[in-house]
This record gives C-alpha cells, structure tokens and sequence, in this order.
C-alpha cells in the first residue's frame, strides 16, 4: 500500500501515483510516498518512477535492516528502527523505516505500523507550514519523532529495573531470574539499535549530504543529543543488569550455603546419637548404668542431651552457628 501526499502552492492533497514529472528538476512541488508492507508493484514504484539504485532497493524491501546512512547520485537513502514495547510485555520490537530523500521527494517504506509517519501524516494533511522545510524538513520530523518516542520505553525498562533490584535486595526467597534475563536481553536490543543510530544521525549532523541545509543539520544535532543520551542509557542499563544478575546469583549461593550449614549441624548432631541408639539396642550384654532397668532409659537420654548440648556449645565458640 502506498500513500502520497504533494504539496503545491501551499496546498497539500493525496494523490493516487506518483507522477514522474514531480521528481524532474526545477519542479515546484514537494512529495512525500509512504510505503506500507511493499509488494512487487511498489519495488517497481522504486526503481522505475524514482530509479533508484538496485542495492538500496533491496535493503529497503528486506524486512529487517541495521541503521545505517548512505549516499547515492542524487539521493540519500537512511535506514532507522523505531521501537516500542511487545505485546504482554514480551520485550522491545523494532520497527524498520527507511527513508529515501531527494530535492524535492521523502519516501519512506515500512512492513509494519508507525506511529510516528502516522502522527506526521495526519499533521502534514493539516498544516501547510510543515512542508516550509522541504522534504529534508520532512525527514527531520519524522526522525525527531521516532527518537522522542525511545523515552517512554527507555523509562519504562528503568522502572522495571528497579523494580528487580528492590526483589534481589529485599525479597530474597523469591526468584526472579527469569525476569532478569528477560531485561537482560531487552536491554542488549535497545543497545544494538542505538549505537549505529546514533552514528547515522551524527553523520547527518556534520553536514556530509548536499541533501541536508545547514539550517537541518542543527536540527538534527539535537536529535544527535538525545540520542547520546539514550545510548548512554543503554550501556548504564546493562552494567547494572549484568550487577543486578550477579547480585541475585551470589545471594542465591549465600542463602544455599546458610541451608546446607544448617542441614550439616542437623546431620553431624545426629551422629552420635545414632552411635548411642545403635550400642543401647544391640542383643549383647551392656553394663548398666546406675539404678534399675527403668533409670537405663533416663540415662541414655541424659547421655544424648549432654551430647547435643555440648556439640552446640562448641559449634558456636567456633563461629559456624
């Protein structure tokens, strides 16, 4: 599915194509194509009406791509991810855009939904001014929005963070190793999408494309910014998810080895009271002690309580209870 907006003499209407003499030079009007989910007749919209090059073609109807940024005769062709949060919280799912930009055209080619192309689309329909920048200001906007919209799931992913630090720290009979690896590896996706993000937006910062006005290329540093920022997020987040895995794994042995000196003590009191039962009731002649036969059985249990109280006194001096 393709939608076309053409902007001319400050009117903004839909078209059903795109007409190939919009794209001629000198042309006076701005077009922006969104391509949704391509098929075969839009791979020849590309490279038959805006004749693009083979090689960026592919990549652009391949579903999932790195970001990256590249230039070819007459264009620049920019793949980004936007990201949100899975259905029933299943972890982060990127979203492919790539973006074609020349003098006068933007298009964009997606395989799913994207609130942001949506959310321009919509303001593009409305306000004229939103095309004063040409389809490089287009781009812009798009790119801003993609970015802004990492926040709320970058917050979110803190909160969830914490949240397992408080369980590690101050519920230790629970166990949520599970939701650690989960976190564990929705932070490794948000590091790999923005760390070459940011370069391809750096990049359009520092003025490399004759495609990008000087006055955009500020623009896009601010978004540059912000995207450090996420970056550094990201890394910070795995440090402490990696810590807060370590935490929970060696409180996990601590806590095993109080059980299993507990279960020692238990074993190694039992000792010597099974030696005690075991000699009171062999089929032998044992020397009694003091008193008749009904004082033998408060013997042997004043026996094995000295026994027990004693081993208990000399596990404490040495420090294991």
């Amino acid at each position: 599915m393709i939608t076309v907006l053409v902007h001319r003499d400050g009117v903004t209407t839909r078209a059903d194509a795109v007409d190939a003499a919009w794209l001629q030079p000198g042309a006076t009007v701005t077009v922006w194509a969104d391509i949704v989910q391509p098929d075969p007749a839009d791979r020849r919209v590309l490279t038959d009406v805006f004749h693009f090059h083979e090689l960026s073609v592919e990549d652009a109807l391949a579903a999932v791509h790195h970001p990256k940024i590249e230039s070819y005769d007459g264009y620049l062709y920019l793949i980004l991810h936007g990201i949100s949060v899975g259905k029933d919280h299943e972890g982060f799912v990127t979203q492919d855009v790539d973006f074609f930009l020349g003098a006068n055209y933007l298009v964009t080619v997606r395989h799913s939904d994207s609130r942001s192309i949506d959310e321009e689309q919509a303001i593009c329909s409305r306000h004229a001014g939103v095309w004063a920048d040409g389809a490089a200001g287009l781009m812009h906007r798009i790119v801003d929005l993609i970015v802004d919209h990492y926040r709320p799931e970058v917050d979110a992913l803190e909160d969830r963070m914490e949240a397992l630090e408080r369980i590690v720290f101050e519920q230790p009979r629970l166990n949520p190793l599970r939701d650690i690896l989960l976190l564990k590896r929705d932070v490794a996706s948000l590091r790999r999408v923005t760390l070459p993000q940011r370069d391809a937006i750096g990049r359009l910062a520092r003025r490399e494309f004759p495609q990008i006005p000087d006055e955009l290329a500020y623009r896009f540093r601010d978004v540059y910014d912000h995207l450090v920022r996420l970056t550094d997020d990201a890394v910070s987040f795995q440090d402490r998810v990696t810590g807060l895995l370590d935490a929970y794994l060696s409180s996990q042995s601590n806590r095993l080895n109080q059980v299993m000196k507990v279960l020692t003590v238990i074993s190694t009191i039992f000792m010597p009271l099974t030696v005690l039962t075991s000699l009171w009731g062999m089929n032998v002649l044992i020397p009694k002690l003091p008193g008749g036969d009904a004082a033998q059985f408060w013997w042997v249990w004043a026996i094995m309580m000295a026994s027990v109280g004693v081993m208990l006194w000399m596990f404490r001096r040495a420090g294991w209870l």
